[in-house]
C-alpha cells in the first residue's frame, strides 16, 4: 500500500466499499454474520466459498463460481496466490486489526478509546468502520453491552516476573492462572448461555456449567471465567483432557460422568443490569464476591507486599496450576484488548533440542526460513525424533541469522521446507507436554517458543526422547469415546 491504512480508509469515505476495505487492510475476508456474531471463513468447498462473495454482481453461486475462474484465470501468480490467500482468511499482510482499529479512529476523526469500546462489543471491526467512517461518533451510539451478545475477553501480555508487575503497579491483583478454557457466561432469571472466548456458543456442551451459574442469587449476570476439568483433590487435569470434552456433541451425559468440568469465575461483566466493565479491578472483585460463592471463584489476592506475593505464588504452584494473572487494582475491563493492566506469567521449562527443517515464511517474514521443525535426541538410534514446531520467540536478527545457517546445513528441501543436518541445537521454553499421534515421538509440546539458540552445545548434548516423555503428566488421559475439540 502507497498510503498509510488511515488514509486509505479516508478516501473510501462513505462508499459501499468501507467494510470490503477493512477488511481486506486486516486481511480478512468481509463475510456474513451469524446469529448476530462474525465468522471467518475458513476452507469449505469451493462453492461454500464462492456463494458468500459479497462485491461479485450476481446472484447464482454458478456464476460467481464462473466470474471467480475468470478472475484467476486473469491474473498473475503472485495474484492468484494473494486472491486464494484472502479467500480462505489466510493473508497475514501485516494490518493487524489493533493497528487497523486505530486507523479507522484517525480516518473518522473520532477517539481510538471509543472505537475500541464499540468494537468491544460489536466484534466485527468491518460494521465498526464503516457505521465510523459514514456517520462519525453519532454512529457508534448504542454500542453498550448486553445479555446474550458476547464481548471479546480482555488478554493480558506477558511479565517477566511478579515482581515486575508490583514494581509497575505498586499494588497488584494476582489470581490464581487456570490452563482451562475461557468461558463467558450470561444469565438473566432462568435462561443461561455459555460463549467460548471466541463467542461460539457452548452452552448444550457444559451441563455443569449451567447448573453452577443457576445457583447464584443475581437475576442478572455476565461472569468471565475458566471451565476446567478437575481431579478430586482439587488438582487440574492435563489441558489436553480438558480440551476433549469440547469436541463432544452427543452423549454429554455420559461423557460428564466421565470427565466432569468445573466452572471458577474471576471478573464480572454485568450484575443486576448494570455495566462494570468500566469500574477498576478492586471493585469488579468486591461485586464478583458478592455476587458468586467461595467454590466458584478463582483464588485471588491484593496486595502491596513481596513476602505476600511470593506465598501466593507457591501456593498456587503446589495446586497444580500453571502460573499467575497479575493486575492493575485500578484497571478497567478491557474487552478485546491485550496490555500491561493485566500481565500473566508462568515458570518456565525448557528443553534443548535439535532443528531437523525449517518451513520458509509468509507474509513479512517471506524470504526467511520460519517455523522451526524440532527434534529430541534417541539414545537407542542415535538419531532425532520429531516432537513440535515452532514459529514464535524469533526475533528478525534470528530469524536472518537461522535462514544462513540452515541453508548451509541444507540436505533436501521441498517447495514449503527445508530439510537441514541435525546440528543446531535451540533452547525452546514450553507450557507443557501433551500426548500427541501426531509426531513419531507420540509426545508435542504446548506453546513451544525460541529462546536462544545455544551454539555452545553439540547435538550429542541435547535432551533426549526420555527426557521429553518423563515431562508427561503422571496419569494417563481417560479414553472418551468419540468427538474433538474445534475452534473456541
Amino acid at each position: 500500500m502507497p498510503c498509510r491504512p488511515a488514509q486509505w480508509l479516508r478516501r473510501c469515505g462513505s462508499s459501499p466499499g468501507v467494510p470490503d476495505a477493512s477488511g481486506w487492510e486486516s486481511g480478512r475476508r468481509r463475510s456474513t454474520r451469524r446469529g448476530g456474531r462474525p465468522h471467518r471463513l475458513r476452507r469449505r468447498r469451493s462453492a461454500s466459498r464462492t456463494s458468500s462473495l459479497p462485491s461479485l454482481p450476481f446472484a447464482t453461486s454458478a456464476g460467481k463460481g464462473r466470474r471467480l475462474g475468470e478472475l484467476f484465470a486473469r491474473a498473475t501468480a503472485p495474484e492468484r496466490s494473494f486472491l486464494a490467500r484472502w479467500l480462505v482468511g489466510e493473508l497475514r499482510q501485516g494490518a493487524l486489526e489493533g493497528v487497523l482499529t486505530e486507523a479507522v479512529a484517525a480516518a473518522a476523526g473520532i477517539e481510538a478509546a471509543t472505537v475500541r469500546e464499540v468494537l468491544m462489543v460489536e466484534g466485527d471491526l468491518a460494521v465498526v468502520g464503516e457505521q465510523a467512517l459514514r456517520a462519525g461518533r453519532a454512529g457508534l451510539a448504542g454500542g453498550a453491552i448486553q445479555l446474550f451478545r458476547p464481548v471479546l475477553p480482555m488478554l493480558a501480555g506477558t511479565a517477566s516476573s511478579p515482581a515486575e508487575a508490583l514494581e509497575r503497579f505498586g499494588e497488584v491483583a494476582v489470581e490464581a492462572k487456570l490452563d482451562g478454557v475461557r468461558i463467558q457466561v450470561h444469565k438473566s432469571g432462568e435462561r443461561i448461555e455459555v460463549y467460548s472466548r471466541k463467542r461460539k456458543p457452548l452452552t448444550d456442551a457444559l451441563p455443569e456449567v449451567v447448573e453452577s451459574v443457576g445457583r447464584l442469587a443475581a437475576d442478572e449476570a455476565i461472569l468471565d471465567g475458566e471451565a476446567i476439568a478437575l481431579r478430586a483433590d482439587g488438582r487440574p487435569e492435563p489441558f489436553q483432557d480438558t480440551m476433549r470434552r469440547f469436541g463432544r456433541k452427543l452423549d454429554v451425559d455420559e461423557v460428564r460422568r466421565e470427565m466432569p468440568l468445573s466452572a471458577r469465575f474471576f471478573d464480572c461483566l454485568l450484575v443486576g443490569g448494570h455495566p462494570c466493565i468500566a469500574r477498576p479491578q478492586r471493585e469488579r472483585w468486591r461485586i464478583l464476591g458478592e455476587t458468586v460463592p467461595p467454590d466458584l471463584r478463582i483464588a485471588a489476592l491484593c496486595t502491596a507486599d513481596q513476602g505476600a506475593l511470593d506465598r501466593f505464588l507457591q501456593e498456587t504452584l503446589a495446586q497444580g496450576h500453571e502460573g499467575v494473572l497479575l493486575k492493575s487494582p485500578d484497571s478497567p475491563y478491557r474487552a478485546g484488548r491485550r496490555g500491561s493492566e493485566w500481565l500473566k506469567w508462568k515458570p518456565a521449562v525448557t528443553l534443548d533440542l535439535v532443528v531437523l527443517a525449517a518451513e520458509w515464511g509468509h507474509g513479512r517474514r517471506r524470504g526467511w526460513l520460519s517455523n522451526l521443525h524440532l527434534g529430541a535426541r534417541d539414545p537407542v538410534s542415535g538419531g532425532f525424533v520429531m516432537i513440535g514446531k515452532t514459529f514464535k520467540g524469533l526475533s528478525d536478527e534470528m530469524l536472518a541469522w537461522q535462514t544462513e545457517r540452515l541453508l548451509g546445513l541444507e540436505r533436501a528441501r521441498d517447495e514449503w521446507t527445508v530439510h537441514a543436518e541435525p546440528s543446531l541445537v535451540v533452547e525452546v521454553a514450553f507450557d507443557g507436554v501433551q500426548r500427541s499421534p501426531r509426531y513419531p515421538g507420540g509426545v508435542a509440546l504446548r506453546f513451544a517458543r525460541v529462546k536462544r539458540y545455544r551454539t555452545d552445545k553439540s547435538p550429542a548434548e541435547a535432551d533426549t526422547i526420555d527426557t521429553v516423555r518423563g515431562l508427561l503428566p503422571s496419569e494417563p488421559p481417560p479414553r472418551l469415546r468419540g468427538g474433538r475439540p474445534t475452534g473456541l
